[in-house]
């Protein structure tokens, strides 16, 4: 059993190496599940609609996850209560529209449970993370209510995030962390047997300021004249974790980064 995560998919270049590749690179990593962080993939960078969902999942995604920019495309607070493939922070202030969490059936009729978080360190503020956590671990178990649990930890700091993935130790088969846009070199399974990678990366253009274009990025940090944020257009690396999953525990028995095209050039 094999689950590929993808980082967040940053406008229209992220999003057409996603569409033009992840289908044969699914055949060629025998990947049984896929989850999308998909909160950039808006051709402005931030948000995505809800015919970028369809997109995605005509290409092969089963479930796309979210982060601090859920909302910036208003049609999203509609279109997620409809949608129950699309995540958002389970730690949002309630009520909120749709869900943070969801067991979804992989194709090999395994149960894959996808969580949804967002930090509070640097983040917009909602629900403490740690506590909403508990709570989930409390209600849900791996082996239990699920196969196999994959995490979305969508956060700034890499303490947050590391935190967070020895208090799911054991409990989880992947915690990842996304909105960084940067992939760490820290891809590993933990003691408790859950993997783990600080930040998934993006998929995006890497000749650009997290996604974003460098020369304009570059200007607001001088205070010079520039425009508003907008995507770097140039060819995107497809940025991510797969983790080869044991059947009976639930834990990860390998897990390694993808990353795939563009400036990274580290081809697999």
């Amino acid at each position: 059993m094999k689950i590929l995560f993808l980082g967040d998919v940053v406008g229209i270049s992220g999003r057409s190496m996603v569409l033009n590749n992840l289908l044969s690179k699914i055949k060629d990593k025998k990947i049984d599940f896929v989850v999308v962080n998909g909160e950039n993939a808006a051709d402005s960078g931030v948000g995505l609609t809800e015919e970028i969902c369809k997109d995605f999942f005509n290409c092969g995604v089963d479930v796309i996850t979210t982060g601090n920019h859920v909302w910036d495309q208003k049609e999203t607070m509609s279109h997620i209560e409809k949608e129950n493939r699309l995540l958002r922070p389970k730690n949002l202030f309630e009520p909120s529209p749709g869900k943070g969490f969801g067991i979804f059936t992989a194709k090999n009729e395994m149960r894959v449970g996808v969580l949804n978080l967002m930090g509070n360190v640097f983040m917009k503020k909602c629900e403490d993370v740690f506590e909403a956590a508990e709570k989930f671990m409390k209600k849900y178990k791996l082996k239990e209510d699920y196969d196999f649990l994959l995490v979305d930890f969508h956060g700034e700091i890499t303490s947050e995030k590391a935190a967070m993935g020895h208090f799911f130790d054991g409990k989880a088969t992947l915690v990842v962390g996304t909105h960084t846009h940067i992939p760490t070199n820290d891809t590993r399974i933990l003691k408790g047997g859950t993997a783990y990678q600080t930040d998934a990366g993006m998929c995006g253009d890497y000749d650009s300021v997290i996604g974003m274009n460098k020369d304009n990025s570059i200007n607001r940090f001088l205070k010079k004249k520039s425009t508003k944020h907008f995507p770097s257009i140039g060819e995107a690396s497809l940025c991510g974790v797969i983790v080869e999953c044991d059947i009976e525990t639930g834990l990860a028995k390998n897990v390694e980064n993808f990353i795939y095209g563009g400036e990274l050039k580290n081809s697999q």
